[in-house]
């Protein structure tokens, strides 16, 4: 309790105190033991007062005012700080993209006229709550259809019927040369990876089936119409039509998706749907974070120095682990996302009543 008052007490309330018992006649000592201070920081503060020092500033009329300490975190001072802060420096003239402490302080100076160090302003922006944290790269969301296909996902994935099926279809690129990543080595240290004489990658097709977390899966030598069809038709015999009248598969906008030999074949076999998600939106595809996860504990900083010997890695990975339970993003469950999917509800019901 008394280290939490003494770091927010301001210096010139104490000093007011220690000044005021002294007129009343009280010993260094009695003032110490009310105002849980020292008795050197009673003698430091009446040597100040002799000597001019405490920064008391008077008017002509004789009154008091006490001294600016431009440390604290006044409210005043928070409102300035949050104004400035909500524009870019540019608009105050810095040739800079992102506030730095000292700019933040060169910048309250010519304002307010205030001096505070870069250090004081850091301290302030940990006091509104404030971190220097990395930036998140976002792609730009021109599909006009965003609202529509999110809402006829989520639509056909909370009322799927007994003989339904819906699954999240994506690609994943296999590198023989290692993607590189964060690991625990000694302090002074640096861990190599070794590259391959010549890179090759394959592709694997895999999808996801949300509801039990099982995934299947094919190997190609490259990414195109082919290995999709060969996912399509993997898809086909392991949900067989006696068991399975309608099998929903979500794929993103990739051309090979469609072709028009997918097209063809999709003609043929009319259980399968295709589901679009929206342009650039790679968190409405759960498929994406278990391809993340086989980069985890697959492929990055791998060892190996031949493709079948990482291909049988991730294979056996896919295999043994798993299943991959994973929910639908938040993106689902927006306002306008709930309400399109509300008025399918609506429709449907209708259709069904009619």
């Amino acid at each position: 309790m008394l280290a939490a008052r003494r770091r927010a007490r301001y210096g010139y309330l104490l000093a007011l105190h220690v000044l005021l018992l002294c007129a009343s006649g009280r010993t260094p000592t009695e003032i110490a033991a009310v105002l849980f201070c020292s008795r050197s920081s009673v003698y430091r503060i009446v040597r100040a007062d002799r000597a001019g020092t405490l920064g008391w500033t008077a008017d002509e009329d004789g009154t008091l005012a006490a001294p600016v300490r431009p440390t604290m975190l006044m409210p005043w001072r928070r409102r300035s700080l949050e104004a400035v802060l909500k524009a870019p420096p540019r608009a105050y003239g810095w040739c800079r993209t992102r506030w730095s402490c000292a700019t933040l302080a060169a910048q309250l100076a010519a304002k307010h006229s205030r001096t505070v160090s870069a250090e004081t302003l850091r301290r302030w922006l940990h006091e509104l709550d404030w971190v220097w944290k990395r930036a998140k790269l976002v792609a730009k969301d021109p599909d006009p259809q965003r609202v529509e296909r999110l809402a006829r996902m989520r639509f056909h994935c909370e009322h799927l019927e007994g003989r339904e099926v819906m699954v999240f279809a994506d690609e994943l690129d296999i590198h023989l040369r290692p993607k590189v990543g964060y690991a625990w080595i000694p302090k002074g240290a640096r861990a190599f990876v070794m590259t391959p004489g010549q890179h090759t990658k394959p592709y694997v097709a895999g999808a996801l089936n949300r509801a039990t977390g099982k995934r299947g899966h094919c190997l190609g030598p490259r990414k195109t119409k082919a290995l999709f069809r060969d996912l399509l038709t993997l898809l086909d015999h392991t949900y067989p039509a006696p068991g399975v009248r309608r099998v929903y598969v979500v794929v993103d906008n990739y051309s090979i998706h469609k072709a028009q030999a997918v097209e063809h074949w999709l003609a043929d076999h009319p259980r399968l749907h295709l589901l679009w998600v929206p342009t650039y939106g790679p968190r409405a595809n759960p498929s994406e974070r278990v391809f993340g996860d086989v980069h985890d504990k697959c492929t990055r900083n791998h060892k190996r120095q031949r493709l079948p010997n990482l291909i049988k890695d991730v294979e056996r990975y896919v295999q043994e682990n798993g299943p991959w339970p994973y929910k639908l993003s938040q993106i689902y469950y927006e306002p306008t996302i709930t309400a399109a999917v509300e008025t399918m509800g609506a429709e449907a019901a209708s259709e069904v009543a009619a």
